[in-house]
């Protein structure tokens, strides 16, 4: 989660299209070069242990686009496959 975070932060689509699932992965990113991801709170988690295949991530990630700033909460769904873990959806 923190490392996709980071490469929303700096705009690193080829690394946010390797870590998400091929079963829901978009052909292309459109980033906003405008939008300035700021901080990323971990609210909580279920799984996602070493020995498990599957886990989720609650977060709020707070952003800044010109004077504007907001906050993305998520319920982020990950599973593991060859010991990478990739990000399936968010709700």
């Amino acid at each position: 989660m923190r490392s996709r975070f980071s490469a929303f932060a700096v705009g690193d689509e080829e690394y946010l299209l390797s870590s998400w699932h091929s079963s829901t992965r978009p052909r292309e990113l459109d980033l906003d070069p405008g939008q300035r991801w700021t901080a990323l709170e971990i609210i909580g988690k279920t799984r996602g242990g070493p020995f498990d295949t599957e886990g989720t991530v609650e977060f709020r990630a707070h952003y800044r686009e010109g004077r504007t700033t907001g906050v993305l909460h998520e319920n982020s769904t990950f599973t593991r496959e060859n010991g990478n873990w990739l990000y399936v959806n968010g709700s």
